[in-house]
């Protein structure tokens, strides 16, 4: 790696930290009931506006990656820290709103950090990938670190970043517009220092998403492994953003915002044992043993409804359902569909997104109990895809071989 360019690293990392901020503060019981006292709606209709950080993602992810390859990671990176910007300074705007409108703005800003996400993800990827062009691997787990690093921390901050509004509401404004002004910093320091931008100075013609689905057959193994990136979102999306209302209505855990550091440290472990684990096991074995130990907890959790079995299933779903399960699944799908692997990963990332709007919004009509156990069923599906895939291992691998 050229030492030029580790700051550069450092700061892509950074817009990562941010981002494990941004993409869980709605998440929380306390930053929820906040917004939804002063909107005037239910706590748990806050998850519509996670959704749309989903719909965002959906609506961007076709053009994203391209611009990337074409323009340059700095332009996208570019595009995503100024985008999550103006999300998180607009959830305080939005606040602010009240009930004149501030639901909608909220919305609006969501599906904006949907869009930014997915220019990170195709800036800054390929970007520290570049960067550590020797252990192009390990680049991309600390993008992983850093996120839950931050998502780790978020609840100590949480009892720093609040204030008392004039009519007696609380108010995480500090931290949305302090998030949002980093983001600013970022989006500056972004244009000023080196980036190697090789992929997109690279020689010959990428085929698009488009072009990749007319010359692409579809087994029923790719369509298992497309569906599996839904499945295995579904899981620690649904606890991330609604585990924490189960707690304090089932459970009666009046501030269950430490849930979020045990779900951190699990996918910080996570990341690193399964990286070591998948020397001796092979990857697509994680397919099937990391939604059964999901399904396994959440079914646990809805059963015991206690302080312990909350703490340990934060910890369990970090771990197995949020520590590196989609990746997981992204890798496989490049090993067993080498001549379809950019549209099959692509499809797998949207899919993904898809969940992400589709199940957080049926979420935000139902109430914590009956999340709890839509997420059941959509693990259970998970597990069954998983075994299929497992099933069918040996057969696809000798058809890649042959």
């Amino acid at each position: 790696m050229n030492k030029k360019y580790l700051p550069s690293a450092l700061i892509l990392y950074l817009n990562y930290f941010i981002h494990g901020i941004g993409c869980s503060i709605l998440g929380q019981a306390v930053i929820k009931e906040s917004l939804a006292a002063a909107w005037g709606v239910e706590a748990m209709a806050i998850t519509a506006i996670s959704a749309a950080l989903g719909l965002g993602r959906l609506i961007a992810l076709p053009f994203a990656g391209p611009l990337s390859d074409k323009l340059g990671r700095r332009i996208s990176t570019a595009i995503g820290s100024a985008s999550y910007a103006i999300y998180l300074i607009g959830l305080a705007l939005a606040f602010g709103a009240g009930t004149n409108g501030g639901y909608m703005i909220a919305y609006v800003c969501a599906i904006i950090g949907g869009i930014a996400n997915s220019f990170l993800d195709t800036g800054i990827y390929p970007a520290v990938a570049e960067i550590i062009y020797k252990a192009p691997g390990v680049a991309t787990m600390g993008i992983k670190f850093f996120i839950a690093i931050a998502q780790m921390l978020l609840p100590f901050v949480l009892g720093v970043a609040v204030t008392t509004t004039d009519s007696g509401l609380n108010s995480y404004n500090p931290l949305f517009i302090g998030c949002g002004i980093i983001y600013l910093a970022l989006f500056v320091l972004v244009l000023l220092f080196p980036l190697p931008d090789s992929d997109q100075k690279a020689g010959g013609k990428k085929e698009g998403l488009i072009e990749g689905l007319k010359h692409t057959h579809f087994s029923f193994e790719s369509i298992a492994m497309i569906l599996i990136g839904f499945t295995c979102t579904g899981t620690f999306q649904l606890w991330l953003n609604c585990a924490q209302n189960f707690a304090k209505e089932n459970v009666g855990w009046a501030d269950p915002s430490i849930m979020q550091s045990w779900y951190s440290a699990g996918t910080l472990i996570a990341l690193v044992v399964t990286a070591l684990l998948t020397r001796k096991i092979k990857d697509v074995r994680f397919i099937l043993i990391y939604p059964v130990v999901c399904l396994l907890t959440l079914i646990a959790v809805l059963m015991g409804q206690n302080q312990t079995l909350m703490i340990a299933g934060a910890f369990l779903i970090g771990w197995a359902g949020a520590g590196g399960l989609l990746q997981i699944v992204t890798s496989v799908c490049n090993m067993l569909f080498p001549k379809i692997k950019g549209t099959v990963t692509a499809l797998v990332m949207i899919a993904s997104s898809l969940c992400n709007y589709t199940i957080l919004s049926a979420a935000s009509k139902m109430t914590p109990s009956q999340v709890m156990t839509m997420n059941i069923v959509l693990t259970a599906i998970g597990v069954a895809l998983g075994l299929f895939v497992n099933v069918r291992y040996k057969k696809m691998t000798e058809l890649v071989n042959e």
